[in-house]
Parts: structure tokens; C-alpha cells; sequence
């Protein structure tokens, strides 16, 4: 009988402390390319260049109110310059800079996420022209009312040499003197993700 009692205890006990360790999997959220942006700014010594690249695709793991994963594609394809420049965008397009033809999609995968709340940090590799490199930014998330996620990022800083685009760079070519491009671009990312 005592055995018994034991036996039942044990299976018990051992249910109840699953019930207590049991970690609910992270929500997996597509990200609207729609509703989301890319932004991006090119810095040299007599100005500067913006403008845009459109989201091919992308999602956010999300656990309770926290970002713990996730991934989006860009479509370099798209590229834009603010001002419409034509020759700007197919220089952009071209081997000097993001070879488009040969490269037309780049990726950023998130492989850690520290912090809470507004407060994130956020480490993954970015591949761009088939190259990856680790990349950490501060980021925001929120989970929205209507119950979808909205995932900011304002200035992730890119040292564009380590991808092989060395065009104008006063590391690569010593006199280049004011047609200088400075090694670090800007991209600023804007996700909005429903289930």
C-alpha cells in the first residue's frame, strides 16, 4: 500500500513541476512588407546620399512581449536614391557597390537578443553580397494593441569594406582626396509582423 502511495506521489510530483517548467514556444510573427521600410544613408566628404530598399520577406519571434528571433530578406533590386538619381541607382547596382545582378537579395539573421522592454540589443549576421559579418544594434519592440508586432531599429552602422565594396574608400585608395566615401553606411529598419 505504502508503494502504491509513493508510486502515485512520484507521478504526482513529477506532473506538477512540468506543469511549473514548462516554457511556452515563441509566437512566429510575418513580417507585412507592405507596412515596413528600409532605409539607408551613404555619408562622403562633400555630402551625402538616402534612400530606400524594399522587404522581399521576413519574420519575428516573439515570446510573451519579447523578441527572441527572427530574420528578414531585402531585395537590393530595389534600391532607391531620394532624389531619383538614375545614374546614382545603377552605380549603386553595379560591382562597385552591391552587385545586384550576381547578389539580388541580402539577408540579416538575429542570433541573440538582450535587454527588455524598449531597451534591446540586438546581435545577428548580415549577409550582403554573399558575405556575413556579426552586426549589433539597439532596437525597440512592441506588440500592438490590434495584436501585431512592431520592431524599430533607427541606425544600424555597416562598414561596407568588410562586404567587399571598397569603391572610393580612402582605405583602399590613398588619393582619392575629397571624392572620399566614408567606410560606414546607415540602414534604419521598420518591421511591422501579424500571426
Amino acid at each position: 500500500m505504502k508503494l502504491k502511495i509513493s508510486l502515485v506521489f512520484l507521478v504526482v510530483s513529477i506532473f506538477g513541476l512540468s506543469a511549473f517548467t514548462y516554457k511556452a514556444d515563441p509566437t512566429d510573427y510575418k513580417v507585412e512588407v507592405s507596412k515596413s521600410s528600409i532605409t539607408w544613408i551613404g555619408r562622403k566628404i562633400a555630402g551625402s546620399h538616402n534612400g530606400t530598399i524594399l522587404l522581399k520577406s521576413g519574420n519575428l519571434l516573439v515570446k510573451g512581449k519579447t523578441l527572441v528571433g527572427g530574420n528578414f530578406v531585402m531585395d537590393m533590386t530595389s534600391i532607391k536614391e531620394s532624389e531619383g538619381s538614375v545614374k546614382l541607382e545603377g552605380h549603386l547596382n553595379s560591382e562597385d557597390f552591391f552587385s545586384t545582378r550576381k547578389f539580388p537579395t541580402s539577408t540579416f539573421v538575429i542570433t541573440k537578443v538582450s535587454g527588455s522592454g524598449n531597451n534591446l540589443k540586438v546581435l545577428g549576421n548580415l549577409t550582403i553580397k554573399g558575405i556575413t559579418n556579426a552586426v549589433v544594434f539597439p532596437a525597440t519592440v512592441d506588440v500592438n494593441s490590434d495584436g501585431s508586432v512592431s520592431a524599430l531599429a533607427g541606425k544600424i552602422l555597416v562598414d561596407r569594406t568588410k562586404y567587399d565594396i571598397r569603391y572610393g574608400s580612402k582605405s583602399f585608395f590613398d588619393s582619392i582626396g575629397d571624392k572620399a566615401i566614408d567606410n560606414m553606411f546607415e540602414i534604419g529598419v521598420k518591421l511591422v509582423a501579424s500571426k
